[in-house]
């Protein structure tokens, strides 16, 4: 399952069943796990650890040194899940010691062509970036988010579950739960619905989220104001518990 032209170090760990192609290089500290293909020309530096039945295409270049200049050459890695598709030219790099010195990527996603994952973040499950998007160092990906293509999310944002921004949108500050945002700099666009209802959620849900919503953005309240009003809101309903949650983990403020 190895092409012969492909260079893959010794002191890799290949599961069986893992598909290398032509002119790939695998280095040392690597350790891919059963049913991965690894495309022709990609290239996977080490220390970086991914699971099983993964796709990466060509010229994918996963598990290079971050773009940090405090980066010295520490044994930093990267870890990456299971099933996720990693596109053409898509970047992703290890962490630094300056965080916790591993960039993780979660189960279920896709990553499209020319996307970039920075050193230190964070991703979840079933998230999607589309083609150009672009994440800095320390970024937070919740589960089930979807970033349109060309979105760049500032260093230290976080992305709550469920949410979607559109084309090109700028990200300069945390973006909540289930919200869709746009433009530049990143405004709240109502709550996700088409993608929620696509998750199953019910439309008693989508009711007490849109009630959220306007609680957050639309009420006039402060930020504070609004993080105790979802609170009292949350015995009733999960969803505005984890809004009001969201809000008192952020590091950046929310977009609004």
């Amino acid at each position: 399952m190895i092409d012969p032209r492909a260079a893959v170090d010794v002191a890799a760990e290949l599961d069986e069943g893992v598909s290398v192609g032509p002119f790939a290089v695998i280095g040392p500290g690597v350790r891919v796990g059963r049913g991965t293909t690894i495309g022709p020309h990609a290239v996977i530096q080490g220390p970086t650890i991914i699971g099983e039945d993964n796709r990466i295409f060509q010229f994918a270049s996963v598990g290079e040194a971050p773009q940090d200049k405090k980066y010295g050459g520490e044994d930093t890695r990267l870890e990456i899940g299971d099933r996720n598709v990693i596109r053409e030219c898509a970047t992703v790099h290890r962490g630094t010691v300056q965080d916790e010195g591993v960039t993780r990527i979660g189960n279920d996603g896709l990553f499209m062509a020319y996307t970039h994952v920075a050193h230190d973040c964070r991703i979840g499950d079933h998230v999607i970036m589309a083609n150009g998007a672009t994440l800095a160092g320390h970024v937070v990906i919740e589960d089930h988010v979807i970033l349109g293509g060309f979105t760049l999310v500032h260093q230290f944002c976080s992305i709550g579950a469920h949410s979607f921004t559109a084309m090109g949108t700028a990200i300069g500050k945390d973006v909540p739960p289930y919200l869709m945002v746009g433009g530049n700099p990143a405004k709240p666009h109502g709550i996700n619905t088409e993608g929620l209802k696509r998750r199953g959620f019910t439309a008693e849900q989508l009711k007490v989220l849109k009630a959220a919503y306007r609680v957050l953005y639309l009420s006039g309240l402060k930020l504070e104001e609004a993080r105790l009003r979802l609170d009292e809101m949350s015995a009733d309903a999960p969803e505005a518990g984890r809004l009001a949650e969201f809000l008192v983990r952020s590091r950046r403020s929310i977009v609004r």
